[in-house]
């Protein structure tokens, strides 16, 4: 799963929509539409916004592993 698929996922799985996440993270509806179709990638300081919004470690957000835990 890549990083747009996995977004998509925690994020529905938390039942949020689009616009709560990126008013809490600080970014647009328009960039997360972006991410989870895979048009865009973030920036590393939107890579740890998001995990640390979703409380799950930087290799699940972007796919590199199936743990959501933070070690």
């Amino acid at each position: 799963m890549d990083f747009s698929e996995r977004l998509r996922t925690i994020r529905q799985g938390k039942k949020l929509n689009q616009t709560s996440v990126g008013k809490e993270i600080g970014i647009s509806l328009k960039q997360i539409q972006r991410y989870e179709a895979g048009e865009s990638e973030p920036t590393l300081s939107v890579l740890i916004a998001l995990a640390d919004f979703f409380d799950v470690s930087l290799d699940y957000l972007v796919g590199r592993s199936d743990d959501p835990k933070r070690h």
